[in-house]
């Protein structure tokens, strides 16, 4: 493949709000052909529709990264629809932070399913063509916290910090064959709040999303900057954050 977007085979999970929203809106309008997952249908063919009625190249099916044929059959489904998948675009992920204390261990399995073996499952369903076609590119959302922890974020942290050490080594284990890109969010305008189940810390964090955080345009932008290189150049990590956050 070349450099640019256009005409790309792009799988993209997470992709119903937030950051996958913003990020299937953008490659589409740059020319991707889309493949897009989430486990929400009405929002996942919402974005769908949109996309198609702007004249991008769309296609959706439901899927479930913390189930390992879930994540396979979306991209059994886009090489069927395409021919070749090009890029894979981690971004599903959970976020419901609580003090240990607490003892959510449900919460703690979610996130480890789904921010953590989400990821390995959608790196194992697309390797094998990687490896064939001896190209391709793997991009996966991190966050600020897979840098810096804080009580309350142990679990979550702990997932995104495995994430960027699982990346590094795929990366090196890559070779010449395919590009890693690991793309590290601060604090943006998405419905993370949504999945805390602890009052106190939901008051918090919705606080302080409507006081700093970024538009998840910047990071759908951020995933552009990163596909569009010439193949022998591999994005490692961007981290895009707000000028605000500490």
């Amino acid at each position: 493949m070349t450099a640019g977007i256009d005409g790309k085979v792009i799988v993209l999970t997470g992709a119903s709000s937030g950051i996958g929203a913003a990020t299937a809106r953008l490659l589409a309008a740059k020319g991707a052909r889309l493949m897009i997952g989430a486990r929400g249908q009405e929002r996942l063919s919402h974005i769908q529709n949109e996309i198609t009625a702007a004249g991008g190249i769309c296609q959706s099916q439901i899927v479930d990264v913390s189930d390992a044929a879930s994540v396979s059959a979306l991209v059994a489904a886009a090489l069927s629809a395409y021919g070749r998948v090009d890029v894979l675009i981690n971004n599903a992920g959970v976020m419901p932070i609580s003090m240990l204390d607490q003892l959510r261990v449900a919460e703690w399995d979610a996130m480890v399913d789904i921010n953590l073996k989400g990821v390995l499952y959608g790196v194992a369903a697309v390797l094998p063509i990687f490896r064939a076609q001896k190209s391709g590119h793997i991009i996966t959302t991190a966050s600020t916290a897979a840098h810096k922890t804080v009580a309350g974020q142990s679990v979550y942290s702990a997932t995104k910090f495995a994430v960027r050490a699982f990346c590094e080594g795929l990366r090196q284990e890559a070779g010449r064959d395919f590009r890693v890109t690991v793309i590290s969010p601060g604090m943006t305008q998405t419905a993370f709040a949504s999945h805390i189940t602890d009052p106190a810390m939901r008051e918090r964090l919705e606080k302080a999303g409507t006081d700093i955080a970024i538009s998840p345009d910047a990071l759908a932008r951020a995933m552009a900057f990163a596909i569009k290189q010439p193949d022998d150049v591999d994005v490692g990590e961007i981290i895009v954050r707000p000028t605000a956050q500490p």
